[in-house]
């Protein structure tokens, strides 16, 4: 039993199967960390029970749930009405099993993915160049120093 405060949640990982979540809110944790760090409370603590309404979460947070059109980007006119669309700019479209209701999904399309990691793979590149220029410099820096130290020892004897 995780007790009136836990509620759950489905997921969907990487190889696209579902998850089920389990998420605790802070309230369940404050009791413990007080006993935890020594701090006794002088009035009892009364419990509340909090209802969970499924009804505000999108279906496919609570359900399972088949993807309907694939990942896609968002159209103008989609990117105005749909708040899904403004995290990632993409979309897909899903229908829940049990509720049958059609809803928005905001996802990560490959094409997006690929940009970012080619984007990261030239920043990555950009500062290993200028910090193997600055490695060159320095080295050079120091070659001349220790010329002229062998050079100023050479000339005094």
């Amino acid at each position: 039993m995780l007790g009136p405060y836990a509620s759950s949640a489905f997921r969907q990982d990487r190889t696209g199967r579902r998850r089920k979540l389990t998420v605790l809110p802070n309230k369940c944790v404050l009791p413990f960390l007080a006993v935890a760090m020594g701090a006794q409370a002088e009035a009892p603590v009364r419990e509340e029970k909090l209802s969970v309404s499924t009804s505000n979460l999108p279906c496919w947070l609570v359900e399972e749930f088949v993807v309907a059109e694939e990942c896609a980007p968002c159209s103008n006119f989609q990117a105005k009405t749909t708040p899904e669309c403004g995290s990632t700019g993409y979309v897909e479209k899903i229908t829940c099993s049990s509720s049958k209701r059609s809803e928005f999904k905001s996802c990560r399309s490959a094409l997006m993915e690929q940009r970012l990691f080619w984007k990261f793979e030239g920043a990555v590149i950009g500062l290993a160049l200028v910090f193997a220029c600055l490695v060159i410099v320095r080295q050079r820096q120091l070659d001349r120093k220790a010329l002229e130290k062998v050079r100023k020892q050479i000339e005094s004897i």
